[in-house]
């Protein structure tokens, strides 16, 4: 297993400054932001031809969501995510993450009723989802469906929902990925749930207990990595968090070790 991470504020802001400040704290690749990957794109395939550092994956950077309730924003949405794709080929990036929806809508706070039912809101993933099973298919590359907690969104909790929805639109090319900070709050036991879902977990992303800096907080990474072992799982975990403490950028230091030490005690 390799470790990604995507920007933080500590960073260089030219691309290349950026790799090698990744490569330099000890991660093996960078995540990257699809807005910043389209619109940076030469300068991405530059610096990562001068350093030697690869962009994994790409989180985030569209501008509508794959189950947004308004038909415009979605379709723009996909739009902007099939660019990504399209970019993300050019310089060896596996695919992008994408959930339901982030921040849309919750069933556990008020209103508690959302403007769509639960078929309603298969039936329009099942087409967002289809439609970029398409676009990645040409381009090689993965959409990574990311499940959120109960508070972020209220379509996709659990690997097991995800997974659901794979297997009922035939989809290729759409994957999970598994994020320890989500699975914190919605699975019963996060070494169970990876083992049930190995055939689709392809895309790891690594926060505390808090979604700080891993090491921070409560979380048991190493029973998790024990089970993303078992299932022979080799690809990057990427880490998304904010960082806290009085030097962030030592902290960021520190994290990396303790997920490396974890993974030791993973063997």
């Amino acid at each position: 297993m390799k470790l990604a991470t995507q920007d933080k504020p500590f960073f260089p802001t030219d691309m290349e400054g950026k790799l090698n400040c990744i490569k330099a704290m000890g991660f093996d690749a960078y995540e990257i932001d699809g807005a910043v990957l389209v619109e940076r794109l030469e300068e991405v395939k530059a610096a990562v031809e001068a350093t030697g550092l690869p962009v994994s994956s790409v989180c985030g950077g569209y501008s509508g969501w794959i189950g947004d309730f308004d038909e415009n924003r979605r379709k723009k949405g996909l739009a902007d995510i099939c660019r990504i794709l399209e970019c993300a080929q050019h310089i060896g990036a596996k695919g992008i993450v994408v959930p339901a929806a982030w921040g849309m809508f919750s069933l556990r706070l008020p209103p508690m009723v959302p403007p769509r039912n639960a078929e309603e809101d298969k039936a329009v993933l099942l087409d967002s989802l289809g439609k970029l099973e398409i676009v990645a298919e040409a381009t090689r590359t993965t959409v990574f469906l990311e499940p959120l907690n109960r508070y972020e969104d209220h379509m996709i909790n659990t690997l097991e929902t995800a997974r659901e929805l794979i297997v009922a639109g035939g989809f290729k090319q759409v994957k999970i990925t598994a994020d320890f900070f989500h699975m914190n709050i919605e699975e019963s036991d996060i070494a169970r749930s990876i083992a049930l879902h190995r055939e689709w977990v392809e895309h790891v992303h690594l926060a505390d207990s808090h979604r700080y800096q891993p090491g921070d907080g409560h979380m048991d990474f190493v029973s998790g990595f024990r089970a993303l072992k078992k299932i022979g799982y080799d690809g990057f975990m990427a880490f998304e968090c904010r960082v806290r403490g009085e030097n962030p950028e030592w902290e960021y230091k520190k994290s990396v070790q303790f997920i490396r030490d974890c993974m030791e005690k993973a063997r």
